[in-house]
């Protein structure tokens, strides 16, 4: 008999929410209203309006606030403290730029943080400067990893580098900053 009563009210639950409609947004997998409207004030949610375009640029301060997203409110990650590391951007939200650095750590910068200007760092143990694009070129500089140098002209195998004073030539491999096949003028 409880088990027939059970049974009867389950039924009757059933009917009504069938009735009012109700079944149907919470049997259905659409979202509701309310979750959407969040959705919507989420600026982390892609938007369809233009694709980033993936590119290197450089910290334009000394003091750089990574964040944990695009906006003041977000939490500051880390703080570079260098000016002109390479840094490539992978995202764009509003006047804030997902990056990522050489080591593949990424973090929300203002785009004020940034600047066009190109730079490398060195990513291999040492790199030889040299005064021309050739292996037999005389050395200027070894360049420990870790240095930032300002990018000049890149062929398909040596790009033109200036670091502390210094000027010449280092081979492409063992530099991050730089698409492979990228060739500058």
């Amino acid at each position: 008999m409880a088990l027939r009563f059970l049974g009867a009210i389950a039924a009757f639950a059933a009917l009504a929410l069938v009735s009012t409609g109700a079944a149907s947004s919470w049997m259905d997998d659409t979202p509701s209203r309310e979750w959407q409207t969040a959705q919507a004030d989420d600026p982390l949610r892609e938007r369809p309006k233009r694709a980033t375009q993936r590119r290197f640029v450089s910290l334009r301060s000394d003091e750089v606030n990574v964040r944990v997203g695009p906006g003041v409110r977000y939490p500051v990650k880390w703080v570079f403290r260098q000016k002109a590391i390479p840094v490539e951007v992978v995202q764009e939200y509003d006047t804030w730029r997902k990056i990522r650095d050489w080591e593949g750590a990424e973090g929300w910068v203002h785009r004020a943080m940034l600047s066009s200007r190109r730079s490398v760092i060195v990513t291999g143990r040492t790199a030889t400067l040299r005064r021309r694009s050739s292996d037999e070129a005389p050395a200027v500089a070894r360049l420990a990893r870790g240095i930032v140098a300002e990018l000049g002209e890149c062929t398909p195998v040596w790009c033109r580098v200036e670091v502390d004073g210094y000027e010449g030539w280092l081979r492409r491999e063992g530099l991050w900053g730089i698409r492979k096949d990228e060739i500058l003028p």
